[in-house]
């Protein structure tokens, strides 16, 4: 009854707040983001940018190009980037176990570490920094993401094989010397971010970032004994800067440096007070009776980040121009799971020299070197109670250099607006490669435009990537289980994309932006790393080996629809179907586990005149999954064919934004329908055992959340 009366009341909301203001709205909306296009730093842009859609499709990039806006970013809570896809449904977001706080994206039913993430056009999360990487870029740092699929531009080098996601920070010249965002959730997590641009004179401006984030008590809402998530505490601090010379030349570069401290696991009240796992004292044996001693994880990450970019134009119309781009990043995490210890460092180089001649309107082509670099310390020590003596300890140490130099060119041929044609090859050296040291990467993009109102794209590409298998999958960590196999092997990844797009935009609604698209894209693998938990039939080891060309692919397909109804009310609408399918030995071809079916996406948004008051609605439904056998006992967990699938489920946001001068004030729910999974461990009761295992995650963690929060933002006085 409670539940009916505060729905009532929300649907009621945004025209009561309606009333309260009849005054028309004049902000218009400007779009300037770009993956392939220049960058422009226009001070109109900053202004307007945050009037633009939430989420929308890209009608200029060649790529088929979701956009989430500086709005959408503020549709929800947003406190990290993890936290920015729940509008969107070519992005989904998990947890990689129950145990870390780790988040992992699939992009066409494949894991993130098959996407390339850019941030400005500069690769990153990449080796250590993947696991939580999209934990340490707070969403209020942003200015959009753009989420291209298939095989993107040669340019940023061959790692990306499902897409592209980069990431536009706030710009030095944005015209907000002072930007404050603060938030609370009821699990008492804190989240606190400050940006400050500045514009010193003609030439010079900068950017401060500042983040904190963290909780104060760990929640147990399933009642397992284990922490739904753990205790962390987060500081995060960047410095970007731009020189813009009368003659054109440009230079940017900036730093960043990011501590992140994460304990999780059991935890149990002694006393009066909770008693968490210590790493410095766990032990595999039972603890004697009366005694705890809690199991979990204790994991810590550091790094720092440094990067140079410059832009000299070579003739006055910029028809010609080079570039070179440098970054360097080091990051350390120490991790502890039970009785096992991962100690690892990662330094990483990356350098890119372009340039890049306009022939005319029609013609334009860039070509350039480029290079990758990787060094990794590693010592491990895996310690476990196993039946198999041999398996129960597992350990090395030792340095390892991952490098690749290339040499590329991409033309590019445009007819209009109706006809683009993008060609593109890289030819890369790997210093650690099997076979073939040099690997050719030929990319494809056509677009074509017959009449305005409708776009057809078409793609194709290779795309190759070093594996790091245990960082890639950290989610292995978090058992009992042996590991078995090629763990230690960094296996060369080559996989083929390739796939359409249709977007027809549809003269109906209050706007001129509706549009309904269909895309199909294809991921076939001719060498990928694999994990498999199910060749054991105890359950209790865990497979690394490479595919070998064995059959492995996905199939995706995916409708979009947006549309104004009428004045200040956008409706968009997404579904996406994914078909994943592996060969392994002895079992054949098979649906690969813990990839969801289908996923559906309703956005509303609403706003008064002149967005005094903003109200955003998002409903999702996730499809099953194929789970692992060992996890056919678990809660919720269904029997179909003689396989075992986790439920359909649904999910639904509601926030609303008060906006003042200067000052937005905005409170949400998330996952009002309070569904969450059950059962999140296998033998929890017992951690120390072989069958233990927390990656066992399918769907949310924690039921029904809710925040509040406020942004202040100081405009520049003209």
């Amino acid at each position: 009854m409670k539940r009916s009366i505060f729905l009532i009341c929300l649907s009621v909301l945004p025209f009561w707040a309606q009333a309260q203001d009849h005054r028309q709205e004049t902000a218009a909306a400007v779009d300037t983001t770009g993956i392939y296009d220049a960058r422009s730093d226009e001070l109109e842009a900053t202004v307007f940018v945050a009037d633009q859609s939430g989420n929308y499709l890209s009608k200029a990039k060649e790529v088929r190009t979701e956009i989430i806006s500086a709005a959408g970013l503020c549709k929800m809570a947003c406190c990290n980037l993890a936290e920015s896809f729940e509008n969107s449904a070519s992005v989904t977001v998990g947890y990689s176990d129950a145990v870390t706080g780790a988040r992992q994206i699939r992009l066409l039913g494949l894991s993130g570490i098959y996407t390339q993430m850019l941030d400005e056009n500069r690769p990153v999360m990449r080796g250590l920094s993947a696991p939580f990487g999209l934990s340490y870029v707070p969403g209020q740092w942003l200015e959009s993401i753009q989420i291209a699929k298939g095989s993107s531009s040669v340019i940023n080098g061959s790692e990306s094989m499902t897409g592209q996601i980069n990431l536009e920070h706030r710009k030095p010249t944005d015209e907000k010397p002072l930007f404050l965002n603060a938030a609370v959730m009821t699990d008492t997590k804190l989240d606190f971010n400050v940006a400050s641009s500045l514009q010193l004179n003609e030439d010079w401006s900068t950017v401060i970032l500042g983040h904190v984030s963290g909780n104060i008590i760990p929640h147990d809402m399933n009642k397992d004994g284990f922490m739904d998530d753990p205790k962390l505490l987060q500081f995060n601090l960047a410095n970007r800067w731009l020189y813009a010379a009368p003659g054109g030349v440009q230079v940017r570069f900036g730093l960043r440096a990011l501590q992140d401290s994460r304990l999780g696991g059991q935890f149990m009240k002694v006393g009066g007070k909770h008693v968490c796992y210590d790493p410095d004292r766990f032990s595999l044996d039972q603890p004697e009776e009366g005694q705890v001693d809690p199991w979990g994880s204790r994991i810590l990450n550091r790094s720092v980040n440094g990067y140079l970019k410059v832009g000299i134009p070579l003739t006055p119309d910029n028809s010609r121009n080079f570039a070179f781009v440098l970054d360097y990043s080091y990051q350390n995490m120490d991790s502890h799971f039970g009785a096992t210890s991962y100690l690892a460092d990662q330094h990483s180089a990356f350098a890119n020299l372009l340039f890049q001649h306009e022939v005319n309107e029609h013609h334009r082509y860039t070509a350039g070197l480029s290079g990758t670099f990787d060094g990794y310390q590693e010592d491990f020590l895996r310690q476990i109670r196993q039946s198999v003596p041999e398996l129960a300890t597992a350990a090395f140490r030792g340095h390892t250099n991952l490098g690749l130099a290339g040499v590329f060119a991409e033309y590019t041929y445009k007819y209009g607006e109706k006809v683009t044609v993008i060609a593109g090859l890289r030819g890369d050296w790997y210093s650690r490669a099997e076979g073939a040291k040099i690997k050719f990467v030929p990319r494809l993009t056509l677009k074509y435009a017959p009449v305005e109102a409708l776009v057809l794209r078409a793609n194709a590409g290779r795309g190759l990537r070093y594996s790091t298998p245990l960082v890639d999958n950290i989610g292995v960590f978090s058992s009992g289980k042996s590991f078995v196999g090629d763990y230690r092997r960094h296996l060369l990844e080559d996989a083929w994309t390739f796939g359409g797009n249709l977007t027809w935009y549809l003269p109906v609604g209050s706007g001129t932006d509706a549009y309904l698209s269909v895309d199909y894209f294809r991921t076939q693998f001719l060498q990928q790393m694999l994990v498999d938990y199910e060749m054991d039939p105890t359950a209790e080891s865990i497979h690394f080996l490479a595919s070998d060309g064995r059959p492995s692919f996905t199939d995706n397909i995916q409708l979009d629809f947006s549309i104004d109804p009428f004045r200040n009310f956008n409706v968009t609408a997404t579904f996406r179907y994914t078909n994943a399918k592996v060969e392994l030995p002895g079992r054949g071809l098979v649906e690969k586990p813990m990839t969801s079916r289908y996923k559906g996406v309703l956005n509303l948004q609403y706003a008064t005149a002149l967005r005094k008051w903003i109200f955003d609605f998002t409903a999702s439904v996730n499809g099953p999954c194929r789970v692992y056998d060992f996890m056919k006992g678990m809660a919720q967990i269904r029997e179909k064919d003689g396989k075992f699938y986790s439920p359909v489920y649904p999910q639904l946001y509601f926030q609303v934004t008060r906006r003042f001068k200067g000052v937005d004030l905005y409170a949400g729910v998330e996952n009002m329908t309070a569904f969450h999974q059950k059962q999140l461990l296998v033998n929890g009761e017992d951690p120390r055992t072989g069958a233990f295992d927390a990656g066992a995650v399918w769907g949310p963690i924690m039921g029904v959340k809710g925040h509040i929060g406020v942004r202040f933002t100081l405009w520049k006085k003209s």
